[in-house]
């Protein structure tokens, strides 16, 4: 035996164990989903800043589920920002589903080509096209 210290040698390495995982886990109580944003606290603005998960995990920011980060609330007077990450598919807004409804009417309308190649069945109130980007076309109303 040593002087001062013990039989034993160095700590061996830890157990590998299945109760810590490599996966970011929620920080709300009793929750063990895997996390997918970041909350973070601006104090000096009232602000609850909740974006994309942060790239490591930091003292005073909180990891969240999907679940936690939608129902996410502030303290009366505070404010939540919600920072969207870019690589989420962005959903079509209801003037991009418009265009593409118009388009498919457009192609499925018979076209009717006369002798000199222009459309006998043409009336005033059809639409113009004015410009083309691939297989889109951007149409501008007779009236305007």
């Amino acid at each position: 035996m040593t002087r001062g210290g013990s039989r034993r040698g160095p700590l061996k390495s830890a157990v590998p164990s299945n109760i810590v995982s490599p996966v970011r886990r929620c920080s709300r109580t009793a929750c063990g989903r895997p996390a997918v944003a970041t909350l973070t606290y601006v104090y000096a603005d009232s602000t609850a800043v909740l974006g994309p998960l942060a790239t490591y995990a930091e003292p005073h920011c909180y990891d969240l589920c999907a679940e936690h980060s939608e129902r996410l609330t502030a303290p009366r007077g505070w404010e939540v920002v919600r920072l969207s990450d870019g690589s989420a598919p962005a959903h079509p807004s209801g003037d991009d589903l418009e265009a593409l409804a118009n388009a498919v009417r457009e192609a499925a309308r018979p076209h009717d080509r006369g002798p000199d190649g222009e459309g006998r069945g043409r009336r005033s109130a059809d639409p113009v096209e004015v410009a083309r980007r691939g297989h889109l076309r951007v149409l501008r109303s007779p009236d305007s």
